[in-house]
């Protein structure tokens, strides 16, 4: 049985940074001669491995030097030290991208009951406190128990990847004009006439809801007939309303769905 020694070289790519009180040239030519410099890890590349018998000939030339032996203990040791942190940095970094942002416990959305063919469809919205969708529920009628099974995982996935940061176009890009039963119009959505699936109902209704696109509509909506440029956007009051209205539930026509009761007053009498 042949046993082989395996050889692994790593080339480690690295910068020394020296503090100098003074910039003149007796002071850069004692940098060589320094080891109080923060060393910075740049790059470790693999290079190929080499293989060689063992108890091979003694005159085998070895293809590189000690770096120990080159490079002063406590140099090297910063090195290690640095190229630790790195990898620990990068692994907290990688943390932080892969974190769930949770909704809150008490949230923003609405309902949204629709028929589709002769079946009855409810969509329900969870917002975070910005109005950016993070949940959503399908509920179905006249569907069985693996359907229905099927429906509410589905929407789950969904909502973990939206809470996950996965942005809501590339869900609508993906579902939108699948087609299988049911299928045929839709009754309830002022937006929606008809659709070729439920997924393809549910994702041109969010669509449209949360980001605006009226593509996607069948029917125009009333605020688009109403010039709205010259109003004021920065009005306190309306913030207020953006705050604490489901963005969903109004699709962006805030000011076409406030109530004016500026010239409404109310007597209220105490009894003695």
């Amino acid at each position: 049985m042949k046993k082989f020694i395996v050889e692994t070289y790593y080339t480690c790519t690295f910068k020394t940074v020296h503090k100098l009180d003074e910039l003149n040239d007796k002071e850069l030519s004692k940098i060589d001669n320094r080891d109080d410099g923060d060393v910075e890890v740049i790059d470790v590349k693999l290079n190929n491995r080499k293989t060689k018998k063992v108890g091979g000939k003694k005159g085998d030339k070895n293809s590189n030097i000690k770096i120990d032996s080159t490079i002063p203990q406590s140099l090297t040791n910063k090195i290690k030290n640095n190229k630790n942190t790195n990898f620990e940095n990068v692994n907290n970094i990688k943390a932080k991208n892969n974190s769930r942002f949770k909704m809150p416990d008490r949230r923003k959305g609405y309902i949204q009951k629709s028929q589709i063919g002769d079946h009855k469809v409810y969509l329900h919205t969870g917002e975070y406190d910005d109005g950016k969708i993070g949940e959503i529920f399908i509920d179905t009628n006249k569907e069985g128990e693996l359907v229905k099974a099927m429906m509410n995982n589905f929407a789950i996935a969904i909502s973990l990847g939206l809470q996950y940061g996965v942005p809501l176009d590339e869900y609508v890009d993906a579902f939108i004009d699948t087609k299988f039963e049911p299928s045929g119009n839709v009754v309830g959505n002022d937006r929606i006439l008809s659709a070729s699936s439920i997924l393809d109902y549910v994702f041109r209704e969010l669509a449209i809801s949360y980001l605006g696109r009226e593509e996607l509509a069948h029917t125009p909506s009333i605020a688009n007939k109403k010039n709205l440029s010259h109003e004021r956007t920065d009005d306190k009051f309306l913030n207020i309303v953006k705050n604490i209205t489901s963005k969903g539930f109004v699709r962006s026509n805030l000011e076409e769905k406030l109530v004016d009761l500026s010239d409404v007053r109310i007597n209220l009498k105490t009894k003695n």
